[in-house]
């Protein structure tokens, strides 16, 4: 499943450096700010340290008081022994590093995105719109899935799958780095993420678009105020400041929806869980949240269908691309797949 790869990181250093210096450019080039986002618990250069901390913590603190229990000694001593065994100065500083590559490659995508409605006003709103009704023999994605669903506790169960990606990020993230035994399955992971801000950027400027909700505003007027409603507003109103001039607010905004990045990314974990091994009930979930997350995008208006067809395609780039990158063998990880026994199950760590 693997070959010899010297420095699994070294492809997510490099990504992270070279996005980042592209996003600098563009700055300067456009005179425009760079700036650092914040997310649900504050900025990611806060959140992230914060949520390895505890990950870290959640990897020690059992063994070290399991172990005080078995051998009779103290759990301080017990706690020095298990950090000394798993957390060796080497493997702290691999963790380290794909953490900050992770987060430049993020600033950079974020703020690149956020660039976008000031560098064009080329939207292609229209066609994705009647295409799809096209497609969809002349009626909207989203109005068909309100008429199945029905507007009410739909809208709040998909806001609720919705607004969980936030959170899965950066915690599917500390997991991939903290619990893996070998950190070339983490680096799989830190490195296919990057090349997804990456892509979804690209697709960003090619094909800039806003999506249905903020296209098509009446298709959605049944739905009742939720989580994802107050976002959809606070996003619309960012966007409406920055473009009355690039220096008005902090916010780092933006607004985007060809292609899907949350389907991308949970894509993108759930082919990556699935390759590496993990325990079935762990895969059937992330595959589960994949699909809702893909309905919620829909009904809520984020994307068009095709934005989401797009997405799945980016996410299995960046599987690949970061496979390449950390020495995994794709074609022989689905092989193995394909014959791994109903009840079997894999560890991290």
């Amino acid at each position: 499943m693997t070959t010899t790869v010297r420095r699994p990181y070294l492809w997510a250093i490099v990504l992270a450096a070279a996005f980042a210096t592209l996003t600098v450019l563009v700055a300067v080039v456009a005179d425009l700010p760079l700036r650092d986002p914040d997310g649900i618990g504050g900025p990611a250069g806060i959140r992230l340290p914060a949520l390895v901390a505890l990950l870290f913590c959640l990897d020690v603190v059992p063994r070290a008081v399991a172990r005080a229990r078995r051998g009779g000694g103290g759990t301080l001593r017990a706690l020095r022994e298990v950090i000394g065994e798993r957390w060796a100065l080497r493997r702290a500083a691999v963790v380290l590093v794909g953490l900050v590559s992770f987060y430049v490659t993020y600033v950079a995508y974020r703020n690149l995105k956020s660039f976008l409605p000031m560098l064009t006003s080329d939207l292609h709103d229209r066609s994705l719109l009647e295409f799809e009704r096209v497609a969809a023999l002349g009626s909207d994605p989203a109005t068909i899935l309100h008429q199945i669903l029905g507007t009410g506790v739909a809208a709040y169960a998909l806001s609720l799958v919705y607004l969980f990606f936030l959170i899965f990020v950066p915690v599917s993230l500390a997991a991939a780095l903290v619990w893996s035994r070998d950190l070339r399955l983490g680096y799989w992971y830190v490195t296919a993420l990057g090349v997804n801000w990456v892509l979804g950027t690209a697709v960003y400027f090619l094909m800039p678009a806003m999506g249905p909700i903020f296209a098509e505003p009446t298709l959605f007027t049944a739905l009742p105020e939720t989580g994802v409603s107050q976002l959809q507003s606070t996003l619309l109103a960012e966007r409406a400041e920055v473009l009355a001039g690039p220096w008005a607010t902090e916010a780092v905004h933006g607004i985007a929806a060809f292609p899907s990045l949350h389907v991308s990314i949970t894509f993108t974990a759930a082919a990556i869980a699935s390759l590496v091994g993990l325990p079935r009930w762990v895969t059937s979930s992330l595959w589960a949240f994949v699909g809702l997350t893909a309905l919620a995008t829909i009904y809520f208006g984020w994307h068009y269908v095709v934005d989401d067809i797009a997405g799945v395609a980016i996410g299995a780039v960046a599987v690949w691309a970061g496979a390449l990158a950390t020495g995994h063998d794709v074609n022989a990880a689905v092989r193995r797949q394909l014959a791994r026994p109903a009840h079997s199950t894999a560890r991290l760590t």
